[in-house]
């Protein structure tokens, strides 16, 4: 099923839609993606953070309590791992933790208050997050923050870059850390994957991020995009099962609308 422009529809209805793919992204990632440590929770409470879908190690697993947070080393059985497989994206960028530095004092801070520790972050872009300058810079100050915290981070944007997102929320993102990106020509919409503390050029790197970036467009099927839970090793979500399976869902004279 290609992405649909939902940028035809109400508000009202795009959140019906993400409250129902979210609900389907966690059925995916708890119904055997994840490793056994790993379970992931939709629109748990981080901090002052209420992430989509939040993915959690469970202490009580046996899995490394190591402190770092989601640099610490945990059991890859069930995911994939980097080296052996990179993410099969169209892009992918490194930003160094002295290039990230500059921007530190902007971030807002992510913490957690109960007992099993949070790795990774999904967040799908709403109307709502471009609409006002305000509101753009606060979606973009939970997603530096949440990596500045050392959480890996999945952004699913369906929605064209706007007036304060020329580039994409990514664009935003990436700018914000000091780094630049570009959409391609005809593919406005960006999937992107941030993993914290990869091994850059042989040597490990705690506070830099890597960026698995797909762009894409409307009409275009959706691709399995990595989501990391240690830097090593990541699950790819089913974007486009999901994505469907969510759809089914849609009132007719709302789908009448998206596919006109």
């Amino acid at each position: 099923m290609p992405i649909h422009d939902w940028t035809h529809v109400s508000a009202g209805t795009f959140h019906a839609f993400h409250v129902a793919w979210i609900a389907e992204i966690q059925r995916a990632l708890n119904g055997g993606l994840l490793p056994d440590a790993y379970y992931a929770l939709a629109e748990q409470v981080a901090g002052d953070v209420i992430p989509d879908v939040l993915t959690l190690q469970d202490m009580g697993s046996g899995a490394s309590a190591d402190a770092g947070g989601a640099g610490a080393t945990a059991d890859g059985a069930g995911g994939v791992a980097l080296a052996e497989a990179p993410p099969r994206v169209a892009l992918s960028e490194s930003i160094s933790e002295g290039m990230r530095l500059a921007e530190r004092r902007r971030h807002l801070t992510i913490r957690h208050t109960t007992g099993d520790r949070i790795v990774a972050l999904v967040e799908i872009v709403s109307p709502g997050n471009k609409e006002k300058r305000l509101a753009l810079d606060a979606f973009v100050d939970k997603a530096v923050g949440a990596l500045d915290t050392g959480y890996h981070l999945l952004v699913i944007d369906l929605f064209p870059p706007g007036p304060f997102d020329p580039r994409g929320t990514h664009g935003a993102i990436w700018e914000r850390m000091h780094a630049a990106y570009a959409p391609p020509p005809g593919k406005p919409l960006t999937l992107a994957a941030y993993a914290v503390g990869q091994v850059l050029n042989g040597r490990p790197t705690p506070g830099a991020v890597t960026c698995y970036v797909e762009p894409t467009a409307v009409g275009t099927e959706l691709i399995d995009m990595p989501l990391f839970y240690d830097p090593g090793h990541y699950v790819n979500v089913p974007l486009e099962r999901t994505y469907q399976a969510a759809y089914e869902g849609v009132p007719k004279r709302w789908k009448r609308v998206i596919e006109a």
